[in-house]
């Protein structure tokens, strides 16, 4: 189920909340507990159930043999994901339906989308990005009023190109599994390079994207948050592909994972940080 995986997707989390005016801390712990616990964790294992890793995978070098018992784990999940969030409210309980039934369509051997990289990529990107972004603040109860006004759907989007930029850089590690199995993915077929330079350009536009929001709403401290806590992101990438450049074993397990880790918990610590500001100061 990779539980501790989860904490690649929490960005996205505490950007949705940093950026609603006002929510209920309350849902906002619950929607948090739902999808880290038990909604990703549930997409991981459908994911690995299907796959049948025999390399590394996202959060785990040494993936274990899958069973039936772990289909009927992600089932449970998936059934306990919608009921408590039925208790937060309708609209977002359909929202982690959605989410699930997406996830599935991803990872399932009669559909597949995994296997197709523009959809595929596609598909990560809007769901994991900008429509988890408002599903956050549906759960929330963030004033619905908020949701489709054009800063906050800009911020949607800024969200989405961010994982339009590391998406691919998780792939890097894995092109003769995916080969083998027919999954032709974005990483694939920009090959190496051209992945990294991919991600580079949408990150960049992400992260431009996302100053002019800040700087137009006179956000300056948030300005000054995104560049400080990112350096390490820029610093590590920018390290690693000179790392590549030199020999073609830098891209690894565990080289991809440190990126992750890196930029993960760089992104949440910003964003947390401009959650709890105007509380500060």
């Amino acid at each position: 189920m990779r539980i501790p995986f989860s904490v690649f997707l929490m960005p996205v989390f505490w950007f949705a909340l940093s950026a609603s005016p006002v929510f209920d801390w309350q849902k906002a712990t619950a929607v948090f507990l739902i999808l880290h616990l038990l909604v990703y964790p549930a997409s991981n294992g459908y994911n690995s159930y299907f796959d049948r890793d025999e390399g590394s995978i996202g959060g785990l070098k040494h993936p274990p043999k899958v069973t039936r018992s772990l289909f009927y784990l992600v089932v449970f999940f998936d059934f306990l994901a919608v009921l408590v969030s039925l208790f937060i409210s309708v609209p977002f309980a359909v929202c982690v339906l959605v989410y699930l039934f997406v996830s599935k369509a991803y990872s399932y051997d009669k559909i597949r989308l995994k296997k197709y990289p523009y959809l595929s990529t596609f598909t990560v990107v809007f769901f994991q990005g900008a429509f988890t972004f408002l599903m956050v603040q549906i759960g929330s109860s963030v004033a619905p009023e908020y949701y489709f006004s054009s800063n906050n759907l800009i911020l949607a989007l800024v969200s989405s190109l961010f994982l339009c930029g590391s998406y691919p850089l998780t792939q890097v590690y894995q092109h003769t599994e995916d080969k083998q199995r027919g999954d032709e993915t974005l990483s694939l077929k920009l090959g190496l390079q051209g992945t990294f330079i991919f991600a580079a350009i949408s990150l960049t536009l992400a992260a431009t994207l996302l100053i002019a929001e800040y700087y137009f709403t006179r956000q300056l401290q948030n300005i000054i948050i995104f560049i400080v806590f990112t350096a390490p992101v820029i610093a590590f990438f920018t390290w690693w592909q000179l790392q590549i450049r030199k020999t073609s074993a830098a891209v690894n397990f565990e080289n991809t994972m440190r990126m992750n880790h890196v930029s993960s918990l760089c992104m949440s610590a910003a964003f947390l940080l401009m959650l709890i500001w105007p509380a500060l100061f």
